[in-house]
């Protein structure tokens, strides 16, 4: 069980940020692109160490669901339909916490990788 429990989670009206507020006053804004690339499901992280993947193109990435999950966590949907990502609240709490730096990194991933925030356009 988490040490951390939420008292509100909201969805902001563009639908590109998540506010989250804990029991001990606590309170973050994460942005949508943040939970998407830096999402805990498996597509992302990988099954095992050193398999996590460098996600691109989701700079404008929407919140189209939140679904409680258990008394635990969060099943986040987007509108790119990855929607596989459990978010517990421990989870939630460092993405608050340590969101700015795991940022950074996966900026710097993106970068070194020849990567973007934005979508790739389509060949015409």
């Amino acid at each position: 069980m988490s040490e951390f429990w939420p008292t509100e989670l909201r969805v902001s009206k563009d639908r590109q940020r998540l506010s989250v507020s804990f029991d001990d006053g606590a309170s973050f804004d994460l942005s949508a692109e943040l939970l998407r690339v830096l999402s805990p499901s498996a597509e992302v992280q990988g099954h095992g160490p050193g398999q996590r993947l460098t996600v691109p193109g989701k700079r404008n990435v929407q919140i189209i669901s939140v679904q409680p999950t258990g008394n635990y966590a969060v099943r986040i949907g987007f509108d790119d339909t990855h929607d596989t990502g459990i978010f517990t609240w421990t989870y939630l709490r460092e993405l608050g916490e340590r969101g700015g730096e795991l940022f950074k990194a996966y900026e710097q991933e993106l970068a070194e990788k020849g990567m973007s925030r934005d979508k790739a356009e389509k060949p015409r």
